[in-house]
Order: C-alpha cells, then sequence, then structure tokens
C-alpha cells in the first residue's frame, strides 16, 4: 500500500505547516475536550486541571526530548549542538514526562492527583491514535521491510514494503480505548487504577509492536530502550492492579465516586 501524501498540509509564505502538526494539535484537543467535558460530572475542580496541564505540558516536552536523546545517543554522543532542539520526541517519555508534571502540581496545591490522572487516562490514549495519523502521513515510526500485502511502501525513503507499525498501534490505541471507556463508566477502586490500567495496556502494546519497528535501535541485547520502560512501567502498573485494585461494579460513574473520596483539593490539616 502505497503512502503518497504529502506531509506537508500547506505553506503561507515562509510558513510550512505540516500533517503531522495538525494531527498532535487534533489530539491535543481531543485530550481538552475530554477532560472538559467529564470534569464538571466528577466535581473536580477547572483551574486545578488547567493548572495540572500548565506543569504536564512542558514537562512533557522535556522528558520527551531527554528519552530521545537517549535512544539516539551515537548522534547526539557527536552532535552535542543537535540536543537542544524539537526534532525529535517520543511518546513514551511524552505520556511519563506529562504524569510527572501533574503529580508535582498536585505535591505542591496538596492536591490529589490519582482523580485527575484516572480522568484523563481514556482521552491520552485517544489521542496517542489520532496522533499516529500523523505518523503514518509523515512516514516516522515506520517498520522493518516485509512481504505483507499491508506493507507501507513510503515513495522517496526506501521504496519497498515496511512494516505498517503506526497502523498496528492507532488499532491497538483504539481498543485500550474502548476497554478503558467502559470500565470509566464502572467503577474502580482506588483512585489511580484507570491510570494504572492504561499504563499496563499501553506498555504492553508498545512493548510488543516496537519488535517491527525499523526506525530504532537495539538497546541492550535485542531489545529497545523503549522496550525496557515498557517492562519497568508494566511491571509497576501490574502490581498496582493485582495488589489494590478492585471492581466495585457499574454505581454511577467512577471518578464521581474517587472524588467523593478524595476531592482534588484537599482540605488543610
Amino acid at each position: 500500500m502505497e503512502i503518497g501524501i504529502d506531509p506537508v498540509a500547506f505553506s503561507i509564505g515562509p510558513i510550512t505547516v505540516h500533517w503531522y502538526g495538525i494531527m498532535v494539535a487534533l489530539a491535543v484537543v481531543t485530550l481538552v475536550l475530554w477532560v472538559w467535558y467529564f470534569v464538571r460530572k466528577v466535581g473536580i475542580k477547572t483551574e486545578d486541571v488547567m493548572g495540572a496541564a500548565l506543569w504536564a505540558i512542558p514537562m512533557g516536552i522535556i522528558v520527551s526530548r531527554l528519552i530521545h536523546v537517549i535512544d539516539k545517543y551515537d548522534h547526539y554522543f557527536h552532535n552535542p549542538g543537535d540536543i537542544l532542539g524539537f526534532e525529535g520526541l517520543t511518546i513514551y517519555g511524552a505520556i511519563l514526562g506529562g504524569l510527572l508534571g501533574a503529580w508535582i502540581y498536585s505535591r505542591l496545591r496538596r492536591a490529589s492527583f490519582a482523580p485527575l490522572a484516572d480522568l484523563g487516562a481514556p482521552g491520552i490514549i485517544l489521542a496517542q491514535a489520532i496522533g499516529r495519523v500523523g505518523c503514518i502521513i509523515n512516514g516516522c515510526c515506520y517498520g522493518k521491510p516485509t512481504s505483507l500485502p499491508w506493507g507501507f511502501v513510503y515513495p522517496g525513503v526506501s521504496g519497498q514494503p515496511v512494516h505498517p507499525t503506526q497502523l498496528y498501534e492507532l488499532l491497538g490505541d483504539l481498543v485500550i480505548f474502548a476497554l478503558l471507556f467502559w470500565v470509566f463508566r464502572g467503577r474502580l477502586r482506588p483512585s489511580g487504577s484507570l491510570l494504572a490500567l492504561y499504563l499496563a495496556l499501553y506498555s504492553a502494546l508498545t512493548f510488543t509492536v516496537r519488535f517491527w519497528r525499523g526506525d530504532t535501535e537495539q538497546f541492550l541485547g535485542p531489545l529497545q530502550e523503549g522496550q525496557l520502560i515498557a517492562i519497568l512501567v508494566f511491571i509497576a502498573a501490574a502490581i498496582w492492579l493485582a495488589t489494590r485494585t478492585r471492581w466495585v461494579g457499574k454505581q454511577g460513574e467512577q471518578l464521581a465516586g474517587d472524588a467523593e473520596e478524595a476531592p482534588m483539593i484537599e482540605s488543610p490539616e
């Protein structure tokens, strides 16, 4: 299957707008709309959502860039001047960095992080699926050469079919979203369980898909750097789910109950 879409959507004078950037922007808007729609239903204050976002966005960018530099250490070791830039970002770094930023905000504000994280988890994976459409058009995150009939061909790159790893992950993201949305409408306890489920499922997905990735280097033995991160995240999330999570059943909105159990802004002692 030939992907012949021009990665450049349009140009206005010296400004060039790529489809990848458009899809990333659409993904962010989708996440914002998801949180904005449900935040009023679950008792979390909107000002705390905005505050967490102001910490999550820059931290997501910083950690995303850091992991990319580590992943491409050979290039940046010989070209240290390229480290400060935005040409290479990783989705895993953006997720972990964003969560770290939101957690720091919650600690500074003496807030409850877990209900907010649970609220955002389904929206995050849906945003990731939208972002993968940009990867398909852009030709990044491509797979290894394949003879399978559904291989993608990018003219001007190699000209040979490669595994559509972007599509693999897009479809996997949608399956995870459907599962999280179903759980979201039920009730998991305690707060943070939906986030843990998201991290476990996405870690398993990206660990598997990366075996077919053709644009990343092996980091330790046959494993890539992203797969090692996925293993660590999966273990931590699985331990949480196995030892702390329980299904209460469909008794109203999950996060509504969580918000009552742990309000976003806690009362001073």
